[in-house]
């Protein structure tokens, strides 16, 4: 079966006047229909330029500078802001962390999602709102009829983000990105959230990409894992083969400074260092100066990643794994 999502050498520059540097270097992946994939690393470490280079949402100093993204038969990358729009929010749609900042604070929800609605399925006024409130209530929103005259403000976070679902979900996209939908919401909202998510996905057979920092939610909601570190891919993997047995020094460390539930420990295990920008990374492996397994040979090379032999989808960069 052919991907739904193939990502090909796929780099992105920044040219700022100390000069350019790759905020993603040359990363490939594949997903697959009604797969979610989670790229999941700390901050910095290039997952939402990712996400924001696939839906050309990159803006100046900020350019893709190399590779291919397919989407099913259509190569994106190469299309015009003309043919653009026409995919974006039709064939591929993006929920963002902060809905009030994606959302127009002086259109009501209704009307936002009509036009997107009128855009790319050619519905009529009456069908384009019919449809929108049925997408409303599918998020679990409440008087789905009365919020869809709301305005942004005028919804609590909770909401504001199901909102968002149901806008992202409404021209059934072939492809959805999630950039870390539930940072900005209360533990509980979260949770709500994520279980809606879950729920979507399966009824719907999504194809999704699903940006996070926190592996206990890549646990729950994702088919195969992608960690990245400084614009660079480090291990991929099925979920649970990632997290019961890490190959990356990197992802072995951030599985590690996880609290566990049941283990009193005095203090939690942490990455010494920070992720470098990109333009200070070491010039072997971009990890090389936090590592607790580092070589002479990976401040001087940098690693390739690596097919795991018998275990398919399964693969690090590392000249001293795990």
């Amino acid at each position: 079966m052919k991907p739904v999502v193939q990502v090909k050498e796929l780099e992105t520059t920044f040219f700022l006047k100390s000069g350019p540097f790759r905020a993603v270097n040359r990363i490939s992946y594949e997903i697959n229909k009604g797969e979610t994939l989670g790229i999941v690393g700390e901050s910095g470490c290039g997952k939402s330029v990712t996400s924001f280079s696939l839906m050309r949402l990159i803006e100046r100093p900020g350019k893709v500078t190399h590779g291919q993204f397919f989407l099913n038969d259509q190569e994106i990358l190469s299309l015009n802001e003309s043919q653009m729009e026409g995919v974006r929010g039709g064939k591929m749609a993006m929920i963002f962390q902060e809905p009030m900042t994606a959302l127009n604070p002086v259109l009501t929800i209704g009307y936002q999602m009509d036009e997107q609605i009128q855009k790319h399925l050619k519905y009529s006024k009456k069908d384009s709102r019919d449809r929108a409130i049925e997408m409303l209530q599918l998020v679990g929103i409440p008087s789905a009829k009365d919020r869809y005259h709301a305005y942004p403000h005028q919804l609590s976070g909770g909401m504001r983000q199901r909102a968002m679902i149901a806008m992202a979900l409404s021209c059934n996209p072939q492809f959805l990105i999630a950039d870390e939908p539930t940072t900005a919401l209360d533990v509980t909202i979260q949770a709500q959230i994520l279980e809606l998510f879950q729920s979507l996905q399966e009824k719907m057979n999504m194809t999704v990409q699903f940006i996070t920092h926190d592996l206990g939610v890549i646990s729950e909601i994702s088919d195969k894992i992608m960690v990245m570190y400084g614009g660079h891919t480090c291990e991929t993997g099925a979920t649970q083969d990632i997290l019961n047995s890490p190959l990356h020094p990197y992802t072995g460390a951030l599985i590690a400074s996880r609290p566990k539930l049941g283990h009193r420990v005095s203090r939690l295990k942490t990455i010494e260092g920070s992720v470098p920008a990109p333009h200070e990374l070491p010039k072997g492996c971009p990890f090389s100066n936090r590592c607790s397994r580092v070589k002479t040979e990976c401040w001087t090379n940098k690693p390739v990643l690596t097919p795991i032999v018998n275990q398919p989808g399964r693969a690090v960069a590392c000249f001293n794994p795990l």
